[in-house]
């Protein structure tokens, strides 16, 4: 399934939030730096669907608030 994200870096605290079927914003504490703000994303994806981070993938976005992800 794939993901359309929403996200918001550097927030104090860290949330998901469902938009619709396919769309989420997701707030995470970590700076754009080096892809922590993309990693940090992908394991707050992970824990809202129950599922381990190795099934969150990044496809596009790398370097952009809009981003799309896929769960396996």
């Amino acid at each position: 399934m794939k993901l359309s994200v929403i996200a918001k870096p550097r927030a104090k605290k860290e949330k998901v939030e469902k938009i619709d079927d396919t769309h989420f914003m997701v707030v995470v504490k970590e700076p754009p730096v080096g892809g922590r703000a993309n990693e940090a994303i992908a394991k707050a994806l992970a824990g809202y669907f129950g599922i381990s981070r190795s099934r969150v993938r990044l496809l596009s976005g790398f370097s952009s608030k809009q981003k799309v992800f896929e769960i396996e």
